[in-house]
């Protein structure tokens, strides 16, 4: 008599936020990032945009003690990190939490959502005035000779699950004139059959500002330095112990870049 094979479980079917964080988001990285942009003990991070908040799940498993607090205006994606140890969720406009941090944090381009210059020197201001004494606050931006270009990028790769995943950047619309551009995150997942296609997972209607508006917006808003970094800014030391080195005066981003703009309270 055969012996009985034990079914294997279903895999749990990542949704659209679980395949922003694998395909998209590097979190693990950018605490790594945010500690060393700091330059101290960081204990708070403040996630603002912070969606899925992978990057306070991130910090606080980096190091004991650690807190953070996610912020964001849509329930859905808060509801994955409401109960998790040493976050806490605040549903709201990012203009409105009082809470004071070491580090805050606008990543994967928010700052875009910004159109006008006094609407983002407000955000700076606020940011600045809820950090605690020596507190960084870190946005980013992308730039380069296709910024401004329509046209979709693909990338497949393979989740930690074992699944495959093809990832689309869509940049649908391009205004050189006014700086806003309109872009799309599809997915398609090769969990079963036929494959799942996420189209339209997320969609971006942001200003690109350029590296001279953001250090221009940064200082008016008060920060005392403002330092700019890019994708290769770090070294690692044989403890781990990430140094970074800031984007100088003629450096040459390449034709694509990315970068990090931090601003010292």
């Amino acid at each position: 008599m055969p012996t009985p094979r034990c079914a294997k479980p279903e895999r749990p079917l990542l949704d659209r936020y679980d395949l922003y964080e694998r395909c998209v988001q590097s979190p693990r990285a950018m605490v790594r990032f945010l500690a060393a942009a700091h330059g101290g003990r960081p204990r708070l991070l403040r996630e603002d945009f912070s969606g899925g908040a992978a990057l306070c799940k991130a910090w606080v498993a980096d190091a004991s003690g650690r807190r953070a607090i996610a912020v964001d205006r849509d329930p859905e994606p808060l509801r994955r990190v409401a109960g998790v140890p040493g976050i806490v969720v605040r549903r709201a406009d990012v203009h409105n939490p009082g809470d004071r941090a070491d580090v805050i944090a606008a990543l994967n381009f928010p700052l875009g959502y910004f159109h006008e210059r006094a609407s983002l020197l407000r955000y700076l201001r606020l940011s600045r005035a809820r950090l605690r004494r020596g507190g960084v606050f870190v946005g980013d931006i992308y730039g380069g000779r296709s910024a401004f270009t329509p046209g979709t990028r693909r990338v497949t790769l393979r989740t930690p699950e074992g699944v495959r995943v093809r990832y689309e950047w869509d940049q649908r619309r391009a205004d050189t004139l006014t700086g806003r551009v309109e872009n799309a995150i599809h997915f398609t997942v090769y969990d079963q059959r036929p494959p799942r296609r996420l189209r339209d997972a997320f969609t971006y209607d942001w200003r690109l500002w350029s590296l001279p508006e953001l250090r221009d917006a940064y200082a008016e808003a008060g920060y005392t330095h403002v330092d700019v970094f890019d994708q290769e800014a770090g070294a690692m030391d044989h403890l781990g112990n990430l140094h970074l080195t800031p984007v100088r005066e003629g450096a040459d981003l390449g034709d694509d870049w990315v970068v990090y703009v931090v601003g010292r309270r």
